[in-house]
């Protein structure tokens, strides 16, 4: 799969700063991140990260573009399936390979997603509008329902894509506690949601 992180040619001082930001936010969250943490870690000066991004708010929504530009690669990259049921379990694998090898994407999700308080960023308004176009492409070349409306279907497949993100804490919480004591330790369930999507 392509990475959105990464060109064919060296990375611009623009992307090394996006990437060191979105490492670092998935990493101690946000507010606990300076521009200066960031220009460090990027390996370019504060002057930099001011005169590309101006303010945090314009390097937040450069972090929030590439975890969607991620989702979408992914999406993209999925092969098509003889039947509309095989494009969308493709589109699934595909979607959960990609945060599998990609652990800053997840957890920059985990953290934004599920704050109560993060007003400023529109991650979750731009991965439900990217999963509403996907629905909407799907119906109209025939590899989707349209027995369902198309608000049924995205919620369905937000669900199905992101969801276990967030369950699957509480899963290893609870399992390291009812195995605390098991000797050998027992395998570790992953969980698996499972959403009506597009079908």
């Amino acid at each position: 799969m392509s990475d959105p992180r990464t060109s064919a040619s060296d990375l611009t001082a623009r992307a090394k700063i996006r990437n060191a930001a979105l490492d670092l936010y998935s990493e101690h969250g946000e507010d606990r991140v300076s521009m200066r943490m960031i220009a460090a870690q990027a390996g370019v000066t504060v002057g930099l990260v001011q005169h590309h991004f101006k303010t945090k708010d314009g390097l937040r929504d450069a972090v929030e573009q590439l975890v969607v530009d991620y989702h979408a690669q992914a999406i993209a990259d999925a092969p098509s399936g003889d039947s509309p049921a095989e494009s969308a379990a493709a589109r699934d694998r595909a979607v959960a390979q990609m945060l599998h090898a990609h652990p800053p994407v997840v957890n920059y999700m985990r953290r934004v997603l599920l704050d109560p308080h993060n007003s400023g960023g529109t991650l979750l308004a731009r991965l439900t509008e990217l999963s509403r176009q996907g629905v909407v492409e799907m119906r109209g070349a025939g590899q989707a329902s349209t027995d369902r409306s198309v608000a049924d279907q995205t919620l369905g497949l937000m669900i199905k894509h992101v969801g276990h993100l967030f369950l699957q804490p509480m899963v290893d919480a609870m399992w390291a506690q009812l195995t605390a004591d098991d000797e050998p330790p027992a395998d570790k369930p992953v969980l698996s949601v499972t959403a009506r999507t597009t079908d």
